[in-house]
């Protein structure tokens, strides 16, 4: 499977990109979008921001807050409450499917992900295949592995909010953060 990750900003700025491919089951962790589509990835992540804030705001979970939309991602990451924050799949494009997590800042978290296609080879010859996390986008191993993903992503991103150097809705440049990145999709995708 192939994994497109999107920081989107509350001004639906790009913040933050990184792609990467699955570890699991003998993956590489190389990105096997198609050459064609790879431009493409961008734009389906952010044509599925009007659909985010639908669900964010005709759930009646989400809320809105009067004092520093950062000092929230500070405050819910103490708590509990950060879990239901995780929306799962969101948006289909063709067979590209989009999950999203939301901070208390109203970041977005997008997650673009497309199954790899088994060849009639792999799949007739694995009885695992539709087991993995990679057969089955919407399978919840898979929502969990992502929501695990995207947890791991969130501590990563409030350890960058507390940068004294870093301001609000600015581009995230850090090699580490990217690094941070790459090491929970491995781990977890």
């Amino acid at each position: 499977m192939s994994y497109y990750f999107a920081i989107v900003g509350t001004k639906d700025n790009p913040l933050f990109d990184h792609e990467f491919g699955t570890s699991k089951q003998g993956g590489d962790g190389v990105a096997r979008f198609r050459e064609e589509a790879r431009h493409m990835n961008q734009f389906i992540v952010h044509s599925s921001l009007d659909i985010v804030e639908e669900v964010q705001w005709g759930n009646g979970q989400m809320y809105a807050l009067e004092f520093h939309p950062y000092m929230v991602d500070l405050i819910v990451l103490v708590g509990d409450c950060y879990y239901d924050r995780y929306l799962k799949v969101v948006d289909r494009f063709h067979n590209n499917y989009i999950s999203c997590f939301l901070t208390g800042g109203n970041i977005k978290f997008l997650l673009l992900h497309a199954p790899s296609t088994p060849t009639p080879t792999t799949a007739t010859n694995t009885s695992r295949s539709s087991t993995s996390v990679a057969a089955n986008p919407t399978a919840p191993a898979t929502e969990e592995a992502i929501r695990q993903f995207m947890m791991d992503v969130y501590e990563v991103w409030v350890k960058t909010l507390m940068n004294p150097f870093y301001s609000p809705d600015m581009e995230i440049r850090s090699s580490i953060f990217r690094s941070r990145v790459a090491a929970a999709g491995k781990k977890y995708l």
